[in-house]
């Protein structure tokens, strides 16, 4: 019988990877109070391209694609999706909006979590949207010849609101006593509920989203302004590999949390890291535009579209990003990748 019981982290031996990826996350946080109220136009500035790049790494984790220029059309909420594809990529921005503006009223509860998953297919004519799955589901993989198998059994339809439920009162009682810390009490809820696989279509989704939402809620607000389903998209191997290594043995209440909480918090930590580098960048007006772009290139996660470097660089015209885009690229202190809309830039150094 599958149980939970979250007061077992209270005791359990965290290693030093562990408290040190705490330590450093601490200390971030404590600095995110003086960023959050000395320049809120900056931080609109990030909100506005982390939007837009989480909505497109959560859905491309799940192999969901549209071209840059209809995402970014879709995401601003200047155009009407047309395609599937484009439905759920809408939809995903929907969620990620509300919880953005309405995290703290939303409890985590049964009724809200099948209200966020209703609200991320809203575009589809999808019957089973906010419901539980009805049948029994396996997540699978395919091997070096081609062949699927199975990779992990999640729980059976018949126990899923019931352990859902249970899940729920465990993570609520364990954040109300106050023993344990959020940061290794959300990995945890979010591995059970992905080992649970509540839904028949959109558990990586929803994962994603309660992850931010449970964040938020403890006050850790990074993934506001810096993409965490972007760094979680471009490490997708490594997530995978912790997601497997932390279920084995998840239905005997043999799981090991610490390679999925540990993957978890890295990619928070860095995160921060990357909020007070852009901040800084954003912030700092008083260098050249070559410089400014060149900088904002250099410490960027992923390649940045000229529409990405507008929205962080918005002092400067669109016609002096091209002009020094161009001047960059022909001094080679910036690689050009891909050709028209796909167009991006990279750091050569």
């Amino acid at each position: 019988m599958k149980l939970f019981n979250y007061a077992e982290l209270e005791v359990s031996a965290l290693n030093v990877d562990i408290v040190n990826l705490l330590t450093a996350i601490h200390e971030y946080r404590g600095k995110q109070e003086l960023y959050l109220e000395s320049k809120p136009d900056v931080l609109e500035k990030l909100q506005d391209l982390a939007l837009i790049q989480s909505t497109d790494a959560s859905n491309k984790i799940e192999g969901i694609f549209t071209s840059d220029k209809r995402l970014r059309e879709l995401v601003k909420n200047k155009t009407k999706p047309h395609s599937k594809n484009e439905k759920e990529i809408t939809g995903y921005r929907d969620v990620l909006k509300m919880i953005h503006e309405s995290y703290q009223y939303i409890t985590i509860s049964s009724n809200h979590i099948l209200q966020l998953h209703k609200e991320l297919y809203s575009y589809l004519p999808e019957s089973r949207s906010g419901n539980w799955k009805q049948s029994d589901n396996v997540i699978t993989e395919k091997d070096s010849n081609g062949e699927e198998f199975v990779r992990f059994q999640p729980a059976s339809a018949f126990q899923t609101p019931q352990l859902i439920e249970e899940l729920i009162e465990q993570y609520t009682m364990e954040m109300e006593k106050g023993n344990i810390d959020p940061l290794i009490l959300i990995p945890c809820f979010i591995l059970d509920f992905l080992s649970i696989h509540p839904f028949r279509d959109g558990n990586g989704q929803m994962s994603r989203l309660l992850t931010l939402l449970l964040l938020y809620q403890n006050n850790y607000l990074v993934g506001r302004f810096i993409s965490i389903e972007m760094l979680i998209e471009r490490t997708k191997t490594t997530y995978y590999e912790a997601l497997h290594d932390s279920s084995i043995g998840w239905l005997e209440n043999k799981q090991d949390y610490l390679p999925f909480l540990q993957y978890i918090l890295g990619i928070i930590l860095k995160a921060y890291r990357e909020f007070e580098t852009r901040f800084k960048i954003t912030h700092n007006i008083t260098i050249s535009s070559s410089d400014r772009i060149l900088e904002i290139i250099t410490h960027s996660l992923t390649p940045l579209s000229k529409a990405d470097i507008v929205i962080l660089a918005p002092e400067l015209s669109q016609k002096t990003i091209e002009r020094r885009l161009t001047d960059l690229v022909k001094s080679e202190r910036i690689q050009k990748i891909g050709a028209g809309r796909s167009t991006a830039y990279i750091s050569k150094s």
